[in-house]
């Protein structure tokens, strides 16, 4: 496999800032921390995040139904007036796809393979490309815009087949966010299918990190262009950008899951023009340490939020780095 950032990378330094990854853990344990968690509200937030993976992961491939559109269909039944059959078929499969994947998540011995992954893309593509759902190509593909060409055809069960000895080589070795992100790339940097690679891949990323007691991690619409340009960067050998993305994503879910069960009231959220008043920082240096992932900072739409008690970590942090 023509992925060499593994080879390449310092062993003693993770893809994953030591300082993210410190607040992703503590962050997953005080989720765990609050369970059993209210089965009503779980259902409700399980809800929530059903649609708007489906609604961000499609759309991210060219999707038309917006968020509220994807809701009607996916709840109400209803046919969006205007908008093609297809989209509302990728919908719904997807949302099949979704409810596979909290049935194999609640399973801790459920491990990815080959058979795993091809099960996936059948659910993906079951209505709209019925004769290749679950089925490796057999022919060349080019994905637009990328310098990447995947492999050919030929080689695709090899790569597949290898990927899968390297996910068990590092699966106790890796933080469950670096592998899940690295097993993204790996999908997609393969192509095994004609449609609906990032897809399944996004899913197949989720069932590790689910496995591992994360919420289900979205990818934002919002985000497509940087998507796919550090997919581009970790094409070509460089994936700490890929990973702290994922990162990113995994951390929205934690706090939105943290926000919706805890009680305590602490933490309001507030954009990065209120969050600067009284401090140093100007809302232009925090929208930074937002996007490397310095501050804790919650993404909601296109804006960035944070809170007083992050700033004043983060500060704190540097003071002591000082000393």
């Amino acid at each position: 496999m023509a992925l060499n950032y593994l080879l390449c990378h310092n062993k003693s330094m993770p893809f994953l800032d030591p300082r993210i990854r410190q607040r992703l853990d503590e962050k997953l344990e005080k989720l765990k921390a609050l369970r059993p968690l209210s089965l009503a509200q779980v259902q409700k937030l399980r809800m929530q995040m059903e649609v708007e993976m489906t609604y961000n992961s499609n759309a991210i491939e060219g999707n038309s139904l917006t968020l509220r559109e994807t809701y009607l269909v996916l709840q109400e039944g209803m046919t969006i007036k205007g908008k093609p059959l297809k989209d509302h078929l990728e919908a719904k499969d997807h949302k099949e796809a979704l409810d596979f994947l909290y049935e194999l998540a609640s399973h801790d011995s459920q491990t990815v393979s080959e058979h795993l992954i091809r099960q996936l893309h059948q659910l993906v593509v079951r209505e709209t490309d019925m004769d290749w759902a679950g089925r490796y190509r057999t022919g060349s593909v080019i994905i637009g815009g990328a310098d990447h060409t995947p492999p050919d055809a030929i080689d695709v069960p090899r790569q597949m087949a290898e990927l899968m000895r390297w996910l068990k080589q590092h699966d106790k070795k890796m933080h469950a966010v670096e592998l899940a992100a690295l097993l993204h790339h790996k999908v997609v940097h393969i192509h095994p299918f004609f449609d609906g690679n990032g897809r399944t891949a996004r899913l197949v990323m989720n069932i590790l990190l689910m496995r591992r007691g994360f919420p289900l991690a979205i990818i934002l619409k919002n985000d497509r262009k940087k998507y796919y340009r550090v997919l581009q960067t970790a094409d070509k050998g460089n994936a700490a950008a890929f990973v702290l993305l994922i990162a990113q994503a995994v951390e929205r879910s934690l706090d939105l899951y943290l926000r919706t069960f805890e009680t305590d009231g602490k933490g309001r959220l507030l954009t990065l023009a209120e969050a600067s008043k009284g401090t140093t920082y100007s809302p232009k240096y925090l929208n930074l340490l937002a996007r490397t992932g310095r501050i804790d900072a919650f993404k909601k739409g296109r804006v960035w939020r944070t809170t007083k008690e992050a700033i004043e970590s983060y500060r704190a942090g540097r003071l002591r780095r000082r000393k």
